[in-house]
C-alpha cells in the first residue's frame, strides 16, 4: 500500500500542483509574519537594551493619549544634581526629547520623515550608549547650531553649513547645521535634530529648568535595581510624581510602545494568511475529491486485491500528508523571501534593519508545517473517508463515488439549521441597542452564515445557474448549452469550486457596505455640523504651535477663529465606572463654526467655567444628569470637579478615542491641563471677504509650516474618505489574494474535468465540434460557476454589510449606502476570472487527439 500510495502521488503530481500552490501561499503568509516580527522585535530589544541607562527617571503619566495633544510631560532639570548625591551613581543627565517638532528648510520643505515616524528634537549629550556617533563637522554650541542624522540629510539633500527653521511648542527658531551623526544601531525610522542641552531645554520645552528624563548611570559592582532602589529612597515621598525604571524595565517599555506597530503588520498578515488557508481549503477538498472520483476503478481493484477501508483511506490521507509537506516546505521558503522583502521595505521607509539579521527562530518551522500539513490532512479527510466506502465491484465499473441523493438531502438540513442560527445572530445584530452586543452577534452570524452557504451551495447550484445560463443557448446555441449542462452535471464540484470565489467576495462586498455607509455617514455629519470657512490641521491630527494660530489671526480678510485642542482625561462616573478618553476644549465661539444639537442646555452652559458637555446616550449609560459633579482627573496628577453643563445629542461618531463626547472650555483645559497646542483651527472669514482670496492669503501665511493644511468642506470630507479609504485597501488586497487562489481553483477543476471527460471531448470532436467550439464551452462553463460564486458571495456580503452599517449606527453613523458601482464591478470582474481560469484547461482540451481520447480508459 506504501509503495501504491508513493506511485499515485508521483502519477498525479502535475494535478497536485495547484493545491499545493495554496498550501504554499498560507504557510509563506505564516512563517513571513513570524520571521518578520521575530527579526524586527529582536533587533529593536536589542537597540534599546543597548541605548538605556542603568536608571531612567520619568515623569509618571498614568493617561495615554489616544489623540495627540501636543504637551510634553516633563520634570525638574536640578533632579540630576540631586541623583548625583546619592551613593552609587556615577553619573545622572538631565535629557531632552521632543516628539513631533516640525523641521523644514530654506524652500520651507519639511525634512522630516514621510512615513508617520516622528522628528525628534533632542540635547547632545553623547555617551558610551548613544545611539550615533557624530561622523563629520563639530558639536553643536549656542543657540543656533544643530546636528542632523545622516539618513534624514541624505534623504533631504541637506549639507553642513545649511539653515533649518525648527517649528516646536514655545516658538520657531533657525539653526545652522555644523555636524553629521550616524546611526550605529538601527535607526527605527526617526529623523533627529540634536541641540546642545540649555538651548535644548529653552527652544524645545520653553524652561530651561525643565527636562523630559533623567538618565542615571551606576557606578561599578552597583546592580540596576540596587541602583533604582536607593534612588527611590533619596527621592522619599517625591518619587511617586515620578517612574523609575531600570535599563531592562526601559527596553520592556520602549519595545511595548513599538509593538503596536508591529502587531498592525503581523495581524495583517496574518489575515491574509487565513483568507489563503480558509480558500485553499476549498480547493484541497474539490481537488482529492475529483481525483478520488476519477481513481473509483483503481480503488475497486485496490479493494479486490484486499485492501481493507482502512488501507484505503489512509493511503488517501498519506498522499495528502506528502502535499502538505511539500507545500509547507515550499512555503516556509517563501516566508523567508516574503520576510526578506518585508524588511527592504521598511529599509525603503527609514526602518533600516539588516536582512542578514533575519531571525527564524524553532517555533516558525513548527508552525508552517503544522498549519500546512494540518490545512491538508484536514482537507482531505472526508475526500477519504469517501475512497474507503468505494466496493471491490466499482473496478468492474466507471461509476463515481460521489452521488446527489442523500448526501445533498443532509446537506439541506445542516444548512438549513446553521443558515437559521446565523440568520438570528444577525437579527439580533440588528435589534441589539449595545455595540459590544451587536458586535458580538454579528461575528457569530458571520460565521455561520457562511458556513450554511458553504454547506448548502450545491443546493443552490441547479436553479441559480440555471438563471445564470439562461441566455446561453440563444447566444452560443447547442456549445452554450453543453456549458451550462457541464457546470449542472456536478453540483457538488461546482458549489465547491465557486466557494473559494464566494468567500472573497463576500468580505469585499459586506466591507464595501460597511465603508460607503461610514462615508456617507461622515459627510452628512460634517454637512451638518461643520459651520467654517476653513479648518486648519495637519493630516495626521498632530497638533502645531500656538504661533501658527496667532499668525492666522493676522492673515487679511480672517474673521473668527475657534481653536480645538485635545487632552486625555479620566472621569469618574456616577455608576462608579472610572472611563479614560479624550476630552476636547474649544474657544468660547464655537457656535460660530459649528452647530451642535443639545438634549439639555446650551454651548454657553457647556463652556462655562468648571463644566463640560458630555454626550447624551453617554449620560444615560453611567446615570449622569446636567448638574451632576464629576470627579476629572487630568494629566500630570491634577484633578478637579467638574459639573455637566449640556448633553449633547449629535448621533455624531464617536471616533478617536473620544468616548463620551465630552468637551469644554479651552479656559478650563489651560487651567488644569497647560501647555498644549491647537489640533485644529476654524476660521470664517470676515463680512465681504471672498473664500478663494481668503484660502489663497490663508496658504501664503501658512507656507512656513508645511505640517498645517488649509481645507474647506470639500477637502475636510475628502480627508475622512482617504482615510476610510486605507481599510478599503487591505480588504481590497485580501480580495486579490482570495481570487488568486480561487483561479487556481477553477483551473484545478477544470483541468481534471477535462481529463475525466477525456472519451467524451473525443466523442464531440468525432461528431464535429470544432477546437474553437471546445474551448468556448469551456470557457463558459468556467465563467458561469464564477459569476455563481460571486452572485453568492456579493448576496452574502450585502447582508452582511447591512448588518456591519447597524452596529455603526450605534456610534452615530447611521446612514446607508450600497456601492453599485463595486458591485457591478466584481460581477464583470468575476467573468472575467472565469474566461482567465479557463484558458489553458481549453488550451489542453482542444489539442487532444480524437482518436486516443475515445480510446482513454
Amino acid at each position: 500500500m506504501l509503495k501504491a500510495t508513493l506511485r499515485s502521488f508521483l502519477a498525479h503530481k502535475g494535478r497536485l500542483l495547484l493545491s499545493a500552490l495554496a498550501v504554499v501561499l498560507s504557510v509563506a503568509f505564516v512563517a513571513g509574519s513570524l520571521i518578520f516580527s521575530d527579526t524586527v522585535s529582536r533587533t529593536f530589544d536589542r537597540l534599546f537594551a543597548s541605548t538605556a541607562a542603568d536608571v531612567t527617571i520619568s515623569p509618571d503619566e498614568t493617561l495615554d493619549e489616544t489623540v495627540p495633544s501636543g504637551f510634553t510631560p516633563t520634570l525638574p532639570a536640578a533632579l540630576a544634581e540631586r541623583v548625583k548625591r546619592v551613593a552609587g551613581v556615577a553619573d545622572a543627565r538631565a535629557d531632552v526629547d521632543v516628539n513631533g517638532i516640525t523641521v523644514v528648510d530654506e524652500d520651507h520643505e519639511s525634512v522630516g520623515p514621510t512615513t508617520g515616524a516622528p522628528t525628534i528634537g533632542t540635547g547632545w549629550q553623547p555617551t558610551d550608549r548613544s545611539p550615533v556617533e557624530l561622523t563629520s563637522g563639530h558639536a553643536p554650541h549656542g543657540p543656533e547650531e544643530a546636528l542632523l542624522d545622516s539618513e534624514t540629510a541624505d534623504r533631504k539633500d541637506v549639507a553642513i553649513g545649511d539653515t533649518l527653521t525648527v517649528i516646536a511648542a514655545p516658538g520657531s527658531f533657525d539653526v545652522k547645521v555644523v555636524g553629521i551623526v550616524t546611526f550605529t544601531t538601527t535607526n527605527p525610522g526617526a529623523a533627529l535634530l540634536f541641540l546642545d542641552p540649555p538651548t535644548a531645554q529653552a527652544r524645545l520645552l520653553g524652561d530651561t529648568k525643565a527636562a523630559t528624563a533623567i538618565t542615571v548611570d551606576a557606578a561599578d559592582g552597583v546592580s540596576d535595581t540596587e541602583l533604582k532602589r536607593r534612588v527611590a529612597v533619596a527621592l522619599g515621598d517625591s518619587a511617586a510624581r515620578y517612574e523609575l525604571r531600570t535599563a531592562e524595565e526601559q527596553a520592556e517599555s520602549d519595545v511595548d510602545q513599538l509593538g503596536g506597530f508591529l502587531d498592525v503588520i503581523k495581524y495583517v498578515m496574518l489575515g491574509f494568511a487565513g483568507i489563503a488557508v480558509l480558500v485553499g481549503v476549498f480547493l484541497i477538498v474539490n481537488t482529492f475529491s475529483m481525483l478520488i472520483a476519477q481513481r473509483t476503478r483503481e480503488l475497486g481493484l485496490l479493494r479486490a486485491l484486499g485492501a481493507d477501508r482502512r488501507q484505503v483511506r489512509r493511503s488517501v490521507l498519506a498522499e495528502a500528508t506528502l502535499l502538505g509537506l511539500v507545500g509547507s516546505t515550499l512555503g516556509l521558503a517563501a516566508g523567508i523571501g516574503l520576510a526578506a522583502g518585508l524588511i527592504e521595505l521598511m529599509g525603503l521607509l527609514g526602518m533600516n534593519i539588516k536582512a542578514t539579521e533575519m531571525v527564524v527562530g524553532w517555533g516558525t518551522p513548527v508552525v508552517a508545517y503544522v498549519v500546512g500539513v494540518g490545512v491538508t490532512f484536514v482537507a482531505a479527510y472526508l475526500p477519504a473517508r469517501r475512497a474507503a466506502t468505494v466496493s471491490p465491484m466499482a473496478a468492474l465499473s466507471d461509476a463515481e463515488v460521489a452521488g446527489v441523493g442523500r448526501p445533498l438531502k443532509v446537506r439541506a438540513v445542516v444548512g438549513v439549521v446553521v443558515g437559521a442560527a446565523g440568520a438570528a445572530a444577525l437579527a439580533g445584530c440588528v435589534a441589539a441597542s449595545r455595540t459590544a452586543t451587536a458586535a458580538s452577534l454579528l461575528g457569530l452570524g458571520v460565521v455561520l452564515t457562511l458556513v450554511a452557504t458553504v454547506i448548502a451551495g450545491p443546493l443552490l447550484v441547479r436553479p441559480v445557474i440555471r438563471v445564470l445560463g439562461a441566455g446561453f443557448p440563444a447566444l452560443f446555441g447547442s456549445v452554450g448549452r453543453m456549458s451550462q449542462r457541464n457546470a449542472l452535471r456536478n453540483p457538488r464540484r461546482t458549489g465547491a469550486t465557486a466557494a473559494a470565489l464566494m468567500v472573497g467576495l463576500a468580505l469585499v462586498g459586506g466591507m464595501s457596505v460597511a465603508s460607503a455607509s461610514m462615508t456617507q455617514s461622515f459627510d452628512e455629519q460634517i454637512d451638518k455640523t461643520l459651520g467654517a470657512d476653513f479648518v486648519l490641521q495637519n493630516s495626521n491630527f498632530v497638533p502645531f504651535p500656538p504661533e501658527v494660530t496667532d499668525k492666522v489671526r493676522d492673515t487679511e480678510g480672517v474673521g473668527l477663529v475657534v481653536r480645538a485642542r485635545f487632552t486625555p482625561i479620566a472621569v469618574r462616573l456616577p455608576d462608579g465606572d472610572r472611563v479614560t478618553t479624550t476630552a476636547a476644549g474649544y474657544d468660547a465661539q464655537l457656535d460660530e463654526v459649528a452647530n451642535i444639537t443639545y438634549a439639555q442646555g446650551d454651548t454657553a452652559a457647556a463652556l462655562a467655567g468648571g463644566h463640560l458637555a458630555m454626550d447624551l446616550d453617554f449620560a444615560r449609560d453611567h446615570d449622569v444628569r446636567v448638574g451632576s459633579a464629576l470627579p476629572v482627573e487630568f494629566r500630570g496628577g491634577r484633578t478637579a470637579e467638574l459639573t455637566v453643563g449640556a448633553l449633547t445629542d449629535q448621533e455624531t461618531a464617536e471616533g478617536f478615542g473620544n468616548q463620551g463626547g465630552i468637551y469644554f472650555s479651552l479656559a478650563t483645559l489651560d487651567r488644569y491641563a497647560p501647555g498644549g497646542q491647537d489640533s485644529a483651527v476654524y476660521v470664517n472669514g470676515r463680512a465681504g471677504t471672498d473664500d478663494d482670496a481668503l484660502r489663497a492669503g490663508l496658504e501664503r501665511t501658512l507656507e512656513p509650516y508645511p505640517q498645517v493644511q488649509v481645507r474647506d468642506l470639500a477637502d475636510y470630507k475628502q480627508l475622512i474618505h482617504d482615510q476610510i479609504a486605507v481599510l478599503l485597501y487591505l480588504v481590497y488586497a485580501l480580495l486579490g489574494l482570495a481570487i488568486v487562489i480561487a483561479v487556481l481553483g477553477v483551473v484545478n477543476t477544470l483541468a481534471l474535468s477535462v481529463v475525466e471527460r477525456t472519451r467524451e471531448i473525443g466523442l464531440l470532436r468525432a461528431i464535429g465540434l470544432s477546437r474553437r467550439q471546445l474551448r468556448r464551452m469551456i470557457r463558459l462553463e468556467s465563467v458561469v460557476i464564477a459569476v455563481f460564486g460571486a452572485v453568492l458571495g456579493l448576496a452574502l456580503g450585502l447582508v452582511w454589510g447591512v448588518c456591519m452599517q447597524q452596529v455603526l449606527a450605534l456610534q452615530g453613523m447611521t446612514a446607508l449606502a450600497v456601492p453599485w458601482g463595486t458591485i457591478v464591478a466584481v460581477v464583470i470582474g468575476s467573468a472575467v476570472v472565469g474566461v482567465v481560469a479557463a484558458l489553458l484547461p481549453a488550451l489542453r482540451a482542444s489539442r487532444m487527439n480524437v482518436l486516443a481520447a475515445i480510446a482513454h480508459e
